[in-house]
């Protein structure tokens, strides 16, 4: 004797058919209204695929071609590999400290700034914050435009610094 199919009730086919054809008589009316509306942001450019990004410690990587003149740094080539969305190096600051050189007012114009103490002990001034001092181990945010300066370091500080965009302004203020 074979099985027979369980029937689905007259009822429930005729609710699923009904709703169906409204729902496909409402998509064209749908289609039309959220082609009438407009998009609330532009889309962004794609940006460029990342790459991978390894740096290995060399001491002939550390140059005296960054911000600062009485610092060195050691490119990590994280702008390369982003395509200028974020950079990181590690800075060594030349010791001895000189405030005259180094304790200078500033602000960066970037969307994002940290700072983390590899070795040594920085002291800074952030408006807001006032007098912090950093020891190996510690790190900070910089919220954008923040006035900073450098008031004191080690001889023998050691920071990595990871900022976004790559590219960015600083203005030196008068203090």
């Amino acid at each position: 004797m074979a099985k027979q199919k369980a029937s689905r009730p007259a009822t429930k086919t005729a609710v699923k058919k009904r709703s169906g054809a409204k729902v496909a008589a409402r998509s064209p009316a749908r289609k039309a209204v959220k082609a009438k509306v407009p998009s609330a942001a532009p889309k962004k450019p794609a940006r460029p695929r990342q790459r991978i990004a390894i740096s290995h410690h060399r001491e002939e990587d550390f140059k005296a071609d960054g911000l600062r003149a009485y610092a060195k740094y050691r490119d990590l080539g994280i702008a390369a590999a982003s395509h200028g969305l974020a950079q990181a190096h590690v800075i060594r600051l030349q010791g001895p400290c000189n405030p005259a050189e180094v304790s200078k007012l500033h602000f960066h114009d970037v969307e994002f700034q940290m700072v983390y103490v590899l070795k040594g002990w920085v002291k800074t001034y952030m408006d807001g914050q006032g007098e912090t001092l950093m020891k190996e181990g510690s790190a900070w945010t910089q919220p954008p435009k923040i006035k900073h300066m450098i008031l004191d370091y080690s001889d023998d500080v050691e920071l990595l610094e990871v900022i976004l965009p790559a590219e960015f302004r600083t203005t030196e203020l008068k203090a």
